[in-house]
């Protein structure tokens, strides 16, 4: 009885102990002794348990016993199963059963008639003359779309949604999270950086434009991590350029972003994804701000929803790009890996993103060929879109979510709504 009582003093002093801690203290705490790479994968995991248990205590106080986030995260297991976890990095596991075996090659099948399915332009061009030479300035972009369903689109906006009222709850670290007074048209998106803190201009403490190297933000959130192993399988990125940080955008009607090139404490090239609105990106030399939100340029190209924006090239060192005012909600998330010269002084490398490797092309052009015989198109039929509305919900697809979700109620819809499945 004595031990036992002993035993549980000792619980007791510790959780206490664990209590008085910060998590910058607790990290350094339990990753005594361990490598960079530990220590990343580490601070990763315990990042993703604090927002799932933070998001399991804002559920149930909402619910009261917590059951849609029971049935959320079944959601995001089944997104697991899928090609999402398709990683191919030098940490993944393989299954050594046979039914595994071929569930794994079921995936894989999938996942190489989805890539074949990607549209990918790549063939910009418009010439300005630059130093008196007459040159291609979008030479280097690339537009991949279809990348994420709509299914996935939903996943990735609810996260946003997510991490948008933690920053609003102050539940992000300082820098994480930002949303600025609306004080005219097209000014206070709410921006939320993961990996580094980036500066658009001289900020209170005389930091210049970039990256603030003694800044601290949150680190990249699972999903995300998710989202680069796509994009680097499904050659949107190359793997000589991984990214390692991102800036979230969440526009309300009329945001928008200002003429400009990117800060070249990135390294090329970096990709914008677009979410639940359709708009269009503006590039040339020489842009015109007319009116607050309205710019002028020569080339007008439009993203569509689920689809990734490649910058590299003259397309993002020559030409400048701007967003004019959106007419709809949206969220755009950029992905950019930082100068290793300019990484902030205390980043770690995350593990999970090292040596994720390029699916074959020759078996994605094969999967190609199986789905344009006839016999087979019915079965891997692609979501169908209408170029006149970016975000249409067929009978088998369904809207993006919010947080409070109020934003969303003047979504409209077709009418096929009715069918929806439900989850």
């Amino acid at each position: 009885m004595t031990g036992e009582l002993t035993r549980w003093e000792s619980e007791s002093d510790g959780e206490s102990l664990l209590k008085s801690l910060e998590r910058d203290e607790i990290f350094e705490l339990l990753s005594e002794g361990f490598c960079r790479q530990c220590k990343s994968l580490l601070q990763t995991r315990i990042h993703s348990l604090v927002n799932l248990s933070e998001r399991e205590i804002r559920v149930k106080s909402n619910n009261g016993d917590g059951s849609r986030f029971l049935s959320r995260e079944r959601q995001e297991g089944r997104f697991d199963s899928s090609s999402w976890r398709r990683g191919s990095n030098s940490h993944s596991q393989s299954s050594n059963n046979s039914s595994s075996d071929g569930r794994d090659n079921e995936e894989e099948q999938n996942e190489h008639i989805r890539v074949s399915q990607v549209v990918r332009e790549k063939q910009f061009v418009h010439i300005e003359r630059i130093n008196g030479r007459p040159t291609n300035v979008l030479q280097g972009l690339e537009l991949h779309k279809a990348v994420f369903n709509a299914e996935e689109q939903r996943k990735i906006v609810e996260c946003v949604y997510d991490f948008q009222t933690m920053g609003q709850r102050g539940q992000l670290r300082e820098r994480t999270y930002s949303e600025p007074r609306k004080w005219m048209r097209g000014k206070g998106r709410v921006t939320i950086q993961f990996g580094c803190c980036y500066n658009y201009a001289v900020d209170r403490n005389g930091n210049p434009p970039g990256i603030v190297r003694d800044e601290e933000v949150d680190p990249l959130p699972s999903l995300f991590k998710k989202m680069i192993k796509r994009m680097v399988r499904w050659h949107v990125l190359p793997p000589s350029c991984i990214p390692n940080s991102c800036i979230v955008n969440i526009y309300e009607e009329g945001d928008c972003i200002p003429p400009h090139i990117d800060h070249h404490d990135f390294v090329r090239p970096f990709c914008t994804v677009s979410f639940l609105t359709e708009c269009n990106i503006l590039f040339g030399s020489n842009l015109k701000i007319l009116n607050p939100g309205e710019f002028g340029g020569p080339v007008s190209i439009p993203l569509p929803v689920g689809s990734v924006l490649v910058l590299n090239g003259n397309g993002a060192d020559i030409a400048k790009h701007c967003v004019p005012a959106v007419p709809a909600k949206r969220i755009s998330i950029t992905f950019r890996k930082m100068d290793d010269s300019k990484m902030p002084y205390r980043f770690l490398l995350d593990p999970e993103l090292d040596g994720i490797k390029p699916l074959d092309y020759s078996l994605a052009n094969h999967q190609r060929a199986h789905y344009n015989d006839k016999s087979t198109r019915r079965e891997y039929e692609p979501v169908r879109t209408r170029s006149n509305n970016s975000f249409v919900i067929e009978k088998d697809d369904f809207p993006p979510l919010g947080s409070s979700r109020a934003a969303m109620n003047g979504l409209r819809v077709s009418k096929d709504r009715s069918r929806q499945r439900k989850f």
